[in-house]
């Protein structure tokens, strides 16, 4: 399994195009059966597999056609806390981002 914490965002782009492709593999899916049951197009997923790159309503698309939606859950949640200090801590929430 691939560690996205010391990846290129172009790294992990194309390892979830490669574990994508091995997902539909493993149901036994053509590219053009994924294509016509997500509703992306053709040249999109081959390009997803290929290269990694992909609009994220297509890939969210793809997720749900290959039954991985609740994988998508997980993205981006707030963190859950382990100690009481972690929670004291959340309490000072910017009120703006800033750019550094």
């Amino acid at each position: 399994m691939i560690s996205f914490k010391i990846n290129s965002s172009e790294d992990i782009a194309t390892a979830l195009g490669a574990r994508l492709k091995e997902r539909r593999l493993s149901q036994n899916l053509t590219l053009e059966g994924l294509a016509r049951r997500s509703g992306v197009a053709l040249g999109t997923l081959k390009k997803f597999e290929r290269t990694g790159l992909i609009a994220l309503r297509s890939f969210v698309r793809l997720a749900i056609a290959l039954k991985d939606e609740a994988a998508l859950e997980k993205l981006l949640l707030a963190p859950e806390f382990e100690t009481l200090d972690q929670v004291l801590e959340s309490g000072k929430k910017p009120k703006r981002g800033r750019i550094t």
